[in-house]
C-alpha cells in the first residue's frame, strides 16, 4: 500500500504550510462549514450528558441579521458549543433560515488541524473585520459572541452570575454599524448551582481559589495582559473516576435565547446610542434571568450581577 503522507516531498509540506499560515477564511467571512459534521449523533451524545437544553423566547426573522450575545462565558463555554456550532440542540428546527455562526479568538486558527476542525463546524474568529463581514452576507445571517470573554471565566464558581458586560462596547458599536439586532442569550447552569447535599456535584468544573488577592489571580490577570488570554485552573472528574480529572461533572445547563432587540443603523454610533442600546439590552437580559431564575437556577446564591 503506498501511504502517500510518507512520500510527499518536503516542498510540497513547505506549501501545505504556508496555505495553512496564509488562510483566511476565518477573518473573511467565508464559511467552511459542514452540514453533515454539525449534524452527527455524536453531539447529540455529547448535549444529552449534561443535559443541554436550548428555548427561544421570540422568533427570529430570517429577513434581518443578528448579533447574539452570550452569558456567562463559564470556563470553556460549553453549553455555547453544544447549541451554536452543532445541531444537538435543534438551533435550525427553532429558527428555521438563520445560518449563526459562533466566533472565538482568532489565535484558535493558528492551531493545525484544529483551526480546520472548528471551521468545518462553522465556528469564526471574533476579530472586527470577521463580524462584519459575517453581518455583510445579509439577512438571514447571526453571529454569536461570547461577551465576557477571558475574564469573566475567572469569575465563574458555582451558585453565582457575574457578568462582565458594562464595559463590553464594542459588539454594541458593531450592532449599530450594521443595524443587527442585539440577542441576549443566557445560560442557567453554565457556571453551575450550589448543591443541598455535599455529595451531590452540581457544577461542570471546580475552579482553583483564585480570589483578587491571591497568586493565581495575579498570574491569571498577567499573562491576560500579556498573551490577550487567561487559563482557569480547574478540575472536574475522570473518565474513570469521579474526583480528578478535566471531564466535566453531569450537570443540566439551559439556555435561553431572549427577544430580539431591533437596533437603528448609523454610521458614526454616538456614546449616547452606545448607552440606549446597552441599557435595552440589559434589561432583557434581566428578564431572562427573572422568569427562568427560579426553575432554572434554584441553587443560585446570588442574583445575577454586572461586575465591569
Amino acid at each position: 500500500m503506498d501511504i502517500a503522507p510518507l512520500h510527499v516531498p518536503v516542498a510540497r509540506r513547505l506549501q501545505t504550510l504556508i496555505y495553512c499560515a496564509r488562510d483566511d477564511a476565518f477573518e473573511t467571512g467565508r464559511l467552511r462549514r459542514i452540514a453533515w459534521l454539525r449534524a452527527l449523533p455524536l453531539w447529540s451524545c455529547y448535549a444529552h450528558y449534561f443535559p443541554l437544553t436550548l428555548l427561544k423566547s421570540a422568533p427570529l426573522d430570517p429577513n434581518h441579521i443578528y448579533i447574539l450575545g452570550y452569558h456567562p462565558h463559564g470556563i470553556i463555554s460549553l453549553a455555547a458549543f453544544g447549541n451554536f456550532a452543532t445541531e444537538a440542540t435543534g438551533f435550525s428546527l427553532l429558527f428555521p433560515g438563520i445560518t449563526n455562526t459562533l466566533l472565538t479568538l482568532a489565535s484558535n486558527f493558528r492551531i493545525p488541524f484544529y483551526r480546520d476542525y472548528i471551521q468545518f463546524l462553522g465556528i469564526a474568529s471574533v476579530s472586527r473585520s470577521s463580524c462584519e463581514a459575517l453581518l455583510q452576507r445579509g439577512p438571514g445571517n447571526a453571529i454569536t459572541i461570547v461577551v465576557g470573554g477571558a475574564q469573566e471565566s475567572l469569575l465563574s464558581k458555582p451558585g453565582t452570575l457575574n457578568l462582565v458586560l458594562r464595559k463590553r462596547r464594542g459588539f454594541i458599536k458593531l450592532a449599530i454599524r450594521t443595524g443587527a439586532s442585539l440577542v441576549p442569550v443566557l445560560s442557567f447552569g453554565e457556571n453551575g448551582n450550589l448543591s443541598a447535599s455535599p455529595n451531590l456535584t452540581q457544577e461542570l468544573y471546580t475552579q482553583a481559589d483564585n480570589s483578587p488577592n491571591s497568586w493565581v489571580y495575579c498570574l491569571q490577570t498577567s499573562m491576560k495582559k500579556l498573551c490577550g488570554f487567561t487559563v482557569p485552573l480547574f478540575h472536574a472528574r475522570g473518565v474513570f473516576n469521579y474526583d480528578y480529572g478535566l471531564m466535566p461533572w453531569r450537570h443540566p445547563v439551559t439556555t435561553v435565547v431572549g427577544r430580539p432587540i431591533p437596533v437603528q443603523k448609523a454610521d458614526r454610533p454616538t456614546e449616547d446610542m452606545v448607552n440606549q442600546v446597552q441599557q435595552l439590552y440589559i434589561a432583557e437580559l434581566v428578564r431572562i434571568w427573572e422568569d427562568g431564575k427560579d426553575k432554572y437556577a434554584p441553587g443560585y446564591k446570588t442574583d445575577l450581577r454586572i461586575v465591569e
